[in-house]
């Protein structure tokens, strides 16, 4: 009986507690709202108590490989900044150009990653994708000198991983589906600028090891989603498949990365930018030299796959405008295998395709800031939505740049639509200074922009050449099903990639 007292007292201790934090809190944003003359924006109206019911929704969405609907219904429904009570927690949403240049730039100071670090350290390590303040400037300084272009301007790069892909898609049959090689070649081509070598996911010369990676690889990245999506609760996603996952994709980047600073394999490269040498030299502390090419291997595989592989997906669908790009490409290079960076960016269609793709799929198509103190986000609130928001210290703002690039406000009633063509016009974005440069962010803004973006596009824009030379007759295959854009299946780890792939019928090989 008296166990049972103690614990009712410590209940109803435990609600008065929480009761009186929570009355504090409204108290306090009540304040502060009044005193920046801010608005409430509209709110996200929970059915469940702590808004269950939203988890249930976007795990129910998830598991139907549809979030990204969910998430543009929700801001078609309600509007372009909204507030919600998560697992108990306020949160908001915005997919506002002028909210986002205060979140990633002009207001840079007031935000952080949040729970980013502790969610994704087990896998990712301590690295410039976890990391905020002091420790993320040294590691963009430690990285950013690795990514000047003049590493990759003759694409040289990415050419041994690109030959093994064409000659694997070559001996398959008429038919495949491009993404999980797509994956392939961008691992290949990843670890070839990182190490000097790649893994030979596409040559056959991968070991055991290698093929071990990969599945740990994805096996590690699909529960890090899970965890983020959990917030507070995070800690409950996890256990010893995700342990064992993460320790094994360490386990091989350690080996790695021992095997490529050998004193034999440095002096076999004498001469060759590798970015694992240029790297470790600033960088003596094996832990974060592992962290960080881990960091950067992630970025470097997955999201250059998912740019290249909706590329095609989106191409196959729409032949006037394969016809046109293939084109261009006879126009610039007629058969010539050899390509440069710099010919590849001045292919105006070319660019226009890759920058439409991105625009409707874009890699990483939700992220996320917490706020270190009480801070504004300029516009969203009132009748008007247009008053400033207040956002009280610790609440996390998520933000859907997927949601944000189908706005008919901003590229057209058209949005919905892959039209590359576009970008040449007078889009409605274009007539406020602000929404032209914070309405497209398919490589995020401000000081956290993408140090890779060259890299990747530049990868991207290589392949779409190579392939579509060596293939000339690709095609969508006979029995696939065409869907609206936006209506296929999407699966959503750390970027999006679509759920059935990408099959294309090869055609006729082009020697």
């Amino acid at each position: 009986m008296a166990v049972l007292l103690s614990l009712s007292l410590v209940a109803v201790l435990f609600v008065i507690y929480t009761t009186v934090t929570s009355l504090n809190k409204n108290h306090h944003q009540k304040l502060k709202t009044a005193e920046y003359g801010c608005a409430s924006p509209p709110r996200l109206i929970n059915q469940r108590p702590w808004g269950i019911d939203r988890l249930e929704q976007i795990f129910r969405a998830d598991a139907e490989s549809r979030l990204m609907e969910l998430f543009l219904f929700h801001f078609r429904l309600w509007g372009t900044t909204l507030e919600q009570k998560f697992l108990g927690t306020l949160a908001f949403g915005t997919i506002e150009p002028r909210n986002l240049e205060a979140i990633l730039s002009t207001n840079f100071e007031d935000w952080s990653l949040g729970l980013r670090d502790q969610v994704m350290k087990p896998f990712f390590g301590s690295g410039i994708f976890t990391q905020d303040g002091k420790a993320w400037e040294t590691s963009r300084a430690l990285l950013r000198p690795q990514f000047t272009h003049r590493q990759y301007e003759d694409c040289e790069v990415f050419r041994g991983s690109v030959d093994a892909l064409l000659d694997n898609l070559a001996t398959q049959g008429p038919q495949a589906d491009l993404q999980p090689h797509i994956f392939a070649l961008t691992l290949d081509v990843t670890t070839a600028f990182l190490f000097g070598d790649s893994v030979g996911s596409l040559t056959g010369s991968a070991g055991r090891d290698a093929a071990d990676f990969a599945a740990a690889f994805n096996v590690a990245q699909d529960y890090v989603a899970k965890r983020m999506r959990l917030q507070d609760l995070y800690w409950l996603v996890g256990g010893t498949k995700f342990r064992r996952a993460c320790a094994t994709v360490h386990s091989f980047a350690d080996h790695i990365i021992d095997k490529n600073l050998s004193t034999d394999r440095k002096e076999e490269r004498t001469g060759k930018y590798v970015f694992l040498d240029s790297l470790a030299e600033a960088c003596p502390d094996r832990k974060i030299l592992r962290s960080q090419i881990i960091n950067v291997l992630v970025a470097g595989r997955d999201t250059t796959a998912c740019t290249i592989s909706w590329t095609f997906f989106l191409l196959m669908r729409h032949p006037h405008v394969l016809q046109k790009l293939k084109e261009e490409i006879n126009e610039v290079f007629a058969d010539r295998p050899t390509v440069s960076r710099r010919e590849l960016k001045n292919m105006t269609y070319l660019q226009n395709v890759l920058k439409e793709t991105l625009r409707l799929f874009p890699s990483v198509p939700v992220n996320s800031r917490t706020a270190v103190k009480d801070t504004i986000l300029p516009v969203g609130g009132g009748e008007n939505l247009q008053s400033p928001v207040f956002v009280p210290k610790g609440a996390a703002v998520a933000y859907s740049v997927y949601s944000m690039h189908r706005r008919p406000d901003f590229y057209g009633l058209d949005a919905e639509l892959f039209r590359p063509e576009r970008w040449e016009e007078d889009m409605p974005m274009n007539q406020d200074t602000i929404n032209s440069r914070w309405g497209y962010l398919p490589f995020n803004g401000g000081p956290r922009i993408c140090l890779g973006m060259d890299f990747g596009l530049t990868e991207a824009a290589y392949v779409v050449v190579r392939l579509l030379q060596r293939f000339p007759d690709i095609r969508l295959p006979a029995d696939e099903k065409v869907e609206l854009v936006g209506v296929e299946q999407q699966t959503m780890t750390l970027v999006m990639s679509s759920t059935k792939g990408c099959r294309v019928d090869l055609g006729e090989v082009s020697r």
